[in-house]
């Protein structure tokens, strides 16, 4: 069953390329949505998938790519807008 997840990231992750990290994890795990850079220098996602997906999806999130720090993660669980793919907002 595809599920909405809206997570929030915190740490250094803006000027990183944390954007284009998570889409190619979303695409390598077949997870649809989108990410933007907030105001308050978070990062913002929506996340649509099967649990398993989501699962996966979010334990590579929260490692981030190279030049990241994740200090936090926050997930609730959102609702079902059935996005066809992933995009950079």
């Amino acid at each position: 069953m595809t599920k909405n997840f809206i997570i929030r990231v915190y740490g250094r992750v803006q000027g990183v390329g944390f954007r284009y990290f998570t889409r190619k994890v979303a695409e390598e795990t077949g997870v649809c949505g989108y990410v933007s850079n907030e105001y308050d220098g978070s990062v913002y996602i929506e996340a649509e998938g099967s649990e398993e997906q989501i699962e996966l999806f979010i334990s590579r999130v929260r490692m981030g790519p190279p030049r990241a720090n994740v200090t936090d993660l926050r997930i609730y669980e959102g609702q079902l807008m059935n996005y066809p793919l992933f995009r950079i907002r």
